[in-house]
């Protein structure tokens, strides 16, 4: 079957079912393994100890590696498509690096919750800044020079995150680690990034058709009547906002965000009021799949859900470049 061919309700009902039962395997994997019927009542609001385990601990954990999975799948096509780039994504351009770096700097500094959200998103938009602006040159965006500018932003966010770490009182060392790995085991305020993942695909959703015609090229868009300076600005923005509400919650987990715009674009085309939505769901189901692995494969003793997307995302990036290598000859 060609690309784009699947059936819409079909690929909706599909993606649906595969969160859902992700979803389901998170709430019923653990160190005490509970059953359907033990969700079923926690969730209608049944008490007990199992009900206390599901709601207090397994169910913000699940919400928050889905809607962090999804932010950042959703971030990830959202940048590929408005650069024209498939290697463009927040971790890549150094988009996660400066939210980490600003959340980071707040905690060193003490600040409330409020501030070191305010401090992500704040890092997220300085660092997308000096990429684009850097990468600028001679009035044009080139991809190797935008590659290479995220890549050294990147490189030394993640020096100023080492000497963070290394100047840190020992009592807020532990707390810091938690941006640098990626551990959603902490999330226990997951439901404003759900609001804030659901919001962005209302709001992007309108300018699909816009974006389908900017990914053949800025010039048919100019002359098509797409306002691409104003959709660029509005689509970096809010891919920042994206891509900080994920580190603020979960910390800096790679990969998502370049590796499942990927693997839905192979599967249903390059169509833009398709792909977003389907990679949202897509990157949800991988991320709540991956921390659910990452808190059972070796129990009692937990990883960090961004190692698992690391060990994931390099073999399926790299045959995913080998088998487009194969296909360009």
């Amino acid at each position: 079957m060609r690309p784009g061919r699947h059936h819409p309700l079909l690929l909706a009902a599909g993606l649906l079912a595969a969160a859902a039962l992700a979803l389901l395997w998170a709430l019923v994997a653990g160190d005490m393994p509970l059953g359907f019927a033990e969700v079923s009542a926690a969730l209608a609001g049944g008490g007990g100890m199992a009900a206390d385990i599901i709601r207090e601990l397994r169910l913000p954990r699940a919400v928050a590696a889905f809607a962090c999975g999804g932010l950042l799948a959703t971030a990830g096509a959202l940048m590929q498509v408005l650069l024209r780039n498939p290697l463009a994504d927040p971790y890549i351009l150094g988009i996660s690096g400066g939210a980490a770096v600003g959340a980071l700097g707040a905690i060193t500094l003490g600040a409330a919750t409020v501030w070191i959200d305010a401090s992500a998103f704040a890092g997220a938009l300085a660092a997308m800044l000096v990429v684009f602006g850097l990468a600028h040159g001679d009035g044009s965006w080139t991809q190797t020079r935008l590659l290479l500018t995220g890549v050294i932003v990147a490189a030394g966010c993640g020096a100023a995150v080492s000497l963070m770490l290394a100047l840190a009182p020992d009592t807020r060392v532990m707390s810091m680690l938690f941006w640098m790995m990626g551990d959603a085991s902490a999330a226990a305020r997951p439901w404003p990034a759900l609001v804030v993942l659901a919001l962005a695909l209302v709001v992007v959703m309108p300018f699909a058709r816009d974006l389908n015609v900017l990914a053949r090229g800025e010039l048919s868009a100019r002359a098509l009547g797409v306002r691409v300076g104003h959709l660029r600005v509005a689509l970096y923005v809010l891919a920042s906002l994206l891509t900080a509400t994920s580190v603020t919650l979960v910390g800096s987990v790679g990969f998502v965000g370049l590796v499942v715009p990927h693997l839905v674009r192979l599967v249903l085309g390059n169509d833009q009021r398709v792909l977003i939505p389907a990679a949202a769901l897509a990157g949800g189901t991988l991320l709540t799949l991956a921390d659910t692995a990452a808190r059972t494969v070796i129990a009692p003793q937990q990883l960090p859900v961004g190692v698992l997307t690391a060990l994931i995302g390099v073999p399926v990036f790299l045959f995913l470049l080998s088998r487009g290598s194969r296909i360009s000859r």
